[in-house]
């Protein structure tokens, strides 16, 4: 998982929230911590990100492969080495806070693989488009639940959402092979368009089967989302996607 500054002026994060910062957004995890469900959502949600970005990892060393030059296979290798520092951070996190890392991590493994497997790319180009768009809607999610958390956590979360560099790299090529190839734009449209569907699906799922992640969303611990901000944070997330798809070339 990572959020992408997109280049050109062109921000990848969702339209701002409230700025308020009020209950658990105002305290640090010793204090916020105190509530035992607030606990628990926290948990899944660093256990949501550590698997993330475990398979992040995993993703870009494997689209290494498919890297038309030693160049860019090399561009490759370093993203996913920043991915793994990532899934270190939220690991030793979990372990910090007395949760055991692969227990918090695997509630959310058939959910992250089942996105992945549906979701392969047949081509260099489809794997980037992955990359850019659909881990960055994700990001999006994940940067809009930080707001709601304490200090510590939050901190924590934002700093494993930051771009590797893959964006500006994404972007590069992707224009390139379009500005050579015009028809090749049509396939990564509908390419990015499945990726958005998937990945909404996927995290919809995710929520609905973890109880306290769903109940921090909808308003039951501390300053969660009410049922109307949930959509108005979808809205956020399709309007940051829509530019992302414009920055690469794509219509959305």
């Amino acid at each position: 998982m990572r959020f992408m500054t997109t280049p050109d002026n062109t921000s990848d994060a969702p339209a701002e929230a409230s700025d308020t910062v009020t209950g658990v957004a105002a305290q640090d995890w010793a204090r916020a911590s105190a509530d035992p469900q607030y606990r628990a959502a926290v948990v899944d949600l660093l256990g949501a990100l550590a698997y993330g970005e475990l398979a992040a990892f995993e993703r870009l060393a494997e689209d290494a492969k498919l890297a038309p030059t030693l160049t860019d296979k090399a561009e490759l290798a370093k993203m996913a080495s920043a991915e793994f520092h990532h899934y270190e951070k939220l690991r030793d996190r979990l372990t910090e806070i007395g949760a055991e890392p692969t227990e918090a991590m695997e509630p959310f493994v058939a959910a992250l693989d089942g996105f992945h497997k549906q979701t392969a790319p047949s081509d260099w180009l489809e794997g980037l488009v992955k990359a850019y768009v659909g881990d960055s809607i994700a990001s999006d999610f994940y940067r809009e639940v930080a707001a709601r958390l304490d200090s510590d956590t939050r901190e924590l979360v934002l700093a494993v959402l930051d771009d590797t560099g893959h964006a500006g790299f994404a972007v590069e090529k992707v224009r390139a092979a379009i500005d050579a190839d015009p028809r090749v734009g049509g396939r990564l449209a509908l390419w990015a368009r499945r990726l958005m569907g998937e990945a909404l699906s996927q995290s919809q799922r995710v929520v609905a089967e973890r109880d306290a992640l769903s109940t921090m969303l909808v308003g039951g611990v501390a300053d969660g989302f009410d049922l109307a901000e949930v959509g108005r944070m979808f809205s956020r997330i399709t309007e940051a996607h829509t530019k992302r798809m414009a920055a690469l070339g794509l219509a959305a």
